[in-house]
Formats: structure tokens, sequence, C-alpha cells
């Protein structure tokens, strides 16, 4: 990928920065933009990659539920290369990301919650009086265990379509070579994803890995700062939701308040 330059504006927030994205292979342009607009360079490092998976029959079975759950963007994305969405007329979403992916979609109504997260969606009404009913879930194997386990303690009965699967995939040297240079004072990981974490952790060096504990940790949600705290980081910032701008404003507030204390 090319090095991506900062911001010629001398009021870019964030001039100095890397803010190293751990999204799949082929994802990285949303956060690339937004931290290109906020003055910070970026560096994409993807331990994992998509792959699309065959569900249709199930698929067709879950979008028949009344509740329907998308799980990512990237189950809006790989579903509706198998089937039309538009003909859903109601869905849930985990998060922003998920809902805004839904309309493009032409799912005419979107429930997301304010909280993003697994325990945000479990919140809502919709879900509240499921018992002896279907509830459709569109995602990959694995993750959300707790959108299944919950739904099926309050009696629904989970209709499971995956609609692709996250394999691991090897970081380039020279982008390790990278990270590895960059200033750990001005370096911010982006997590939107536990899972990517962990693919990522264990591909690098240890001695990178002690100097990342004192890195900026950028996560999504909660239970993302408590998985960053399992690797070792100690400054972590929580954004609103995983999408790019939340997390770039999250590490612009941080980097603020930074400010504020030393002049303090």
């Amino acid at each position: 990928m090319p090095r991506i330059r900062a911001s010629t504006e001398e009021s870019a927030p964030l001039r100095g920065w890397t803010l190293v994205s751990l999204r799949p292979a082929g994802a990285h342009a949303g956060l690339r933009n937004a931290a290109r607009r906020a003055g910070a360079e970026s560096l994409a490092l993807s331990p994992l990659r998509l792959v699309a998976l065959d569900a249709r029959p199930a698929l067709q079975a879950a979008l028949a539920c009344a509740a329907v759950i998308f799980s990512s963007p990237a189950a809006v994305r790989f579903a509706a290369r198998q089937h039309p969405l538009q003909d859903l007329a109601r869905a849930l979403a985990v998060g922003a990301g998920t809902a805004a992916a839904l309309r493009r979609a032409g799912v005419t109504e979107v429930l997301a919650p304010s909280r993003m997260d697994s325990e945000g969606l479990l919140a809502l009404p919709a879900l509240a009086g499921v018992a002896g009913h279907a509830v459709g879930l569109v995602t990959a194997p694995g993750g959300r265990g707790l959108i299944a386990a919950t739904l099926a303690a309050r009696g629904a009965r989970l209709v499971r379509a995956e609609v692709y699967r996250r394999e691991p995939a090897a970081i380039p040297a020279a982008r390790i070579d990278r990270l590895a240079r960059a200033d750990i004072a001005r370096t911010a990981l982006a997590i939107s994803s536990g899972e990517a974490l962990d693919a990522a952790w264990t591909q690098l060096p240890d001695p990178l890995r002690v100097r990342l504990r004192q890195a900026l940790f950028v996560v999504a949600s909660a239970r993302l700062a408590d998985a960053t705290r399992n690797v070792g980081g100690r400054h972590i910032a929580v954004a609103g939701s995983a999408r790019p701008r939340a997390l770039v404003d999250a590490l612009g507030a941080w980097v603020l308040d930074a400010r504020s204390d030393a002049i303090r």
C-alpha cells in the first residue's frame, strides 16, 4: 500500500500520528480515508481475510424469519451476493456500520442499538418477546456467541446462515518492519475485532509486542477494551462504534485530552 501523506493543514489534529488498521484484506479504505482527513498516516495490517460461503438454503430460511439479525457489514455484503435483501421488510443490525450496509442493500426498516455491541442489540424491544419464534442470524462461524446463547435462553429458535468465514492471513514482513520503525508515542492501533487483534498479535515478534504495549489502542467497545488489556495494552480510548469516523474521533479526543493535561 502506498504511504499516506499527512494533511498539509497546520490545524490537522492528528499530524504525526500513525493509525494501524487490523481490518480484513481489502477493507481498509474507510479507516485510511478518515485518518487522512484528520492529518494522520495509516498502516494496513490484515491478519484475516474474508471468504464467501455458499449458504443459500440457510439464508433463505433465515430471511423468512420475522426477526433477522445481521452481525456485521460483511454479513450484509456476502448475503446480498446470494439473495436480494430489498424485499426484507425489517432487519436488526449490531451497529451503525451494519445498519448503513443494510440500508444501502435496500432494506426499508433497520433497527440498531445506541450501544453498538451484542448487549445493546439484545436490549432492543424487538428481541424481548421471541419465545417460541424463529429468529434469523446472518453471520460468520464463531463470534457473537452471546447473541445465540441469549436468544436460546429466551426461548427463540435460531435460524443461522453463515455467509462468510474468516481465515488467517500472513502479514507481510515489510508491514511489520514499518510498524517496528514507527514512533510508538504517536502510534494508535484501531481495534474493531478481538479475533483480528489476536490474529495480529501472534504474528508480531516479542520485542515489538513489548513496545506496542506502550502504544494507544482505540477500541470499538468496552468488550474490546478488555481484550486489549489481555494482551497488555495500557493506554485505551473507547470509541462510540467500529465505524472509521468514530475510531478516528476517539483518537482525536484522546490526543486533545493529553495536550490539555500537558498544558495544565
